[in-house]
């Protein structure tokens, strides 16, 4: 499982400049102003052989909310509870801590306040001054040590300078191997979705006894809890996941933070459960993480729980799935099916999906039976034109599983239009059985 770098502070110390310049392009919209970052932005960072998840939050923003509060010479506690939490789901979630101060502000009360939490964490936790441009700001640096840490990065995400340092400081926290050590037979599944839909009653009943404390709060999972059982002679993991928060009942940051969360348990995971609420409907938030586990190349089962609650009619259900599909249109292979988990009805079906879709997630398909298949494929279906030249595809081969990974080598990459590939991919899905899962699918130039 590749680490956790957050880069957090408060608004507008250029959290989203330093993210674009560590990962090499301009991923998190930059401007000046505070609070821009409405979404988490996260990339995957190989340097020097290290692997790990970078995530650009969003501010604190201790300073503007007190900014709203009457005079009465201390700070709202309940103020300063809110900012601790925020604080704490970082240290929760994040391997290693990027603390990001603004060095042309100078040293700010709100520093004080992210920095106290910090410096109790039992993880590492970078100190970086930003904005650090020319070589008399950097003797400006003198109040940023008062906060008594030993060792501050300056840096000019604007221009570079320092990032490499900082870069190289990341890379020396990340193990060499992650210490985390899970059987292999065990079949990894992540229990994903937003607060309140089922997803620990759903946990509760998969397991036959009150493993995860339930609750009709929003949020009441806080850490991810891992639990081994056997069904049926074999071996599942189970990774419940705290829920992402909606924006409307919890602030933006700690819905952040849930996010990272669900990504390094999607990571995690074979197969992930996307539990959704049957009342709800499929929601924004459902959609945000269903992407997560697309673009992480995860196997995925749509859970449509309390399904004991709607009026039905002959077909409810397939209409339904049929809605959710028109929706996630990239999760078109996801199976859904309807469960109650408060009465136990079809939860166990869950687990005969999920062997379907792993066993689809490690097939292995030769080279000569993807050349014939191919080979029959383009007596119906032209390559396209590039140029005035045919576009050649001379082999394809699977290159990896988990999920199913395709190379085809030809002589114009560039000319492969995106609908040429997506009609081949599904003719693959229908010709191996292949269609419950993610498939990945790339087009090479041949070397001579």
């Amino acid at each position: 499982m590749k680490p956790i770098v957050a880069i957090v502070g408060r608004p507008n110390v250029g959290k989203s400049t330093l993210f674009n310049r560590l990962i090499g392009k301009r991923k998190a919209i930059v401007r000046n102003e505070p609070g821009v970052t409405r979404d988490l932005n996260y990339a995957d960072v190989i340097e020097h052989g290290r692997a790990f998840t970078l995530i650009d939050t969003g501010g604190f923003e201790p300073i503007s909310i007190r900014r709203q509060l009457p005079n009465k010479g201390g700070v709202d506690s309940t103020i300063l509870a809110k900012v601790r939490e925020q604080a704490f789901l970082a240290i929760e979630e994040a391997d290693i801590i990027v603390f990001i101060m603004d060095g042309r502000d100078g040293f700010l009360a709100s520093d004080i306040d992210v920095a106290n939490i910090l410096r109790k964490v039992n993880k590492p936790v970078i100190y970086a001054v930003n904005k650090i441009d020319t070589s008399e700001q950097e003797q400006g640096l003198a109040d940023f040590y008062s906060l008594g840490m030993e060792d501050l990065i300056p840096v000019s995400a604007e221009i570079g300078k320092g990032v490499y340092e900082l870069m190289d400081k990341i890379i020396s926290l990340i193990p060499k191997t992650s210490s985390l050590k899970e059987e292999e037979e065990s079949i990894r599944l992540a229990v994903v979705g937003r607060p309140n839909v089922g997803k620990s009653s759903l946990v509760n009943k998969l397991l036959g006894y009150e493993r995860v404390m339930v609750s009709h709060m929003p949020g009441t999972t806080r850490d991810a809890i891992d639990t081994p059982f056997n069904y049926d002679k074999r071996k599942y993991l189970l990774i419940d996941t705290a829920g992402i928060r909606k924006k409307a009942r919890i602030s933006r940051t700690v819905e952040q933070y849930s996010v990272m969360a669900a990504i390094k348990n999607i990571e995690r995971c074979d197969i992930a459960l996307l539990v959704i609420d049957a009342m709800d409907g499929m929601t924004e938030q459902d959609e945000k993480i269903a992407g997560l586990i697309y673009e992480r190349g995860k196997g995925c089962i749509v859970v449509v729980n309390k399904w004991d609650m709607p009026d039905k009619e002959t077909n409810t259900a397939k209409q339904y799935a049929e809605r959710i599909r028109w929706k996630v249109k990239f999760l078109q292979f996801a199976p859904v099916i309807f469960v109650s988990a408060l009465t136990g009805q079809r939860v166990f079906k869950i687990l005969e999906r999920v062997n379907e879709v792993l066993e689809q997630l490690n097939k292995r398909i030769a080279t000569s039976q993807l050349n014939k298949f191919f080979d029959e494929f383009n007596k119906y279906h032209q390559p396209p034109i590039y140029n005035g030249k045919t576009v050649k595809i001379y082999y394809i081969t699977q290159i990896d599983i988990k999920p199913p990974t395709f190379v085809a080598f030809v002589n114009f990459p560039e000319g492969i239009h995106f609908s040429y590939e997506r009609f081949l991919v599904n003719q693959i899905r229908k010709a191996f059985e292949l269609d419950k899962i993610p498939i990945r699918f790339y087009f090479r130039k041949r070397q001579r």
